[in-house]
């Protein structure tokens, strides 16, 4: 059988950055709540093929960050349904899409080049 690899760019589309990404990032810097003290990992949200596993995920996360020394920890992923779109009296679909909810270890960071 041939190894057909795909490029970690292939599996992980871009970043995923939204309020409540962003929420989910900072967790780890929450010292206000009792419960939050227990999120000391970060946690960073990219959009990821479709037919990614958890394992090419991780791969690629820790292939794309390679000059950080970045460790992934484990990946959750959601698969987003397409939703209904109406376009000018005709019913369409927006694309689904595939999240991937990587946590790293306590050390590591990624910051969002803004």
């Amino acid at each position: 059988m041939e190894n057909h690899r795909k490029s970690p760019y292939a599996v992980i589309k871009s970043r995923y950055v939204t309020e409540k990404t962003s929420m989910l990032q900072n967790l780890q810097s929450a010292d206000a709540n009792k419960s939050l003290k227990k999120c000391d990992k970060p946690k960073v949200a990219f959009l990821v093929d479709q037919k990614a596993t958890k394992l090419e995920i991780k791969k690629a996360v820790e292939e794309i960050y390679r000059e950080n020394k970045i460790k992934v920890m484990s990946v959750n992923t959601i698969t987003m349904k397409p939703k209904k779109r109406r376009v000018r009296g005709f019913l369409g679909f927006r694309s689904g899409s595939k999240k991937a909810i990587v946590t790293l270890r306590s050390t590591d960071s990624i910051e969002a080049a803004v």
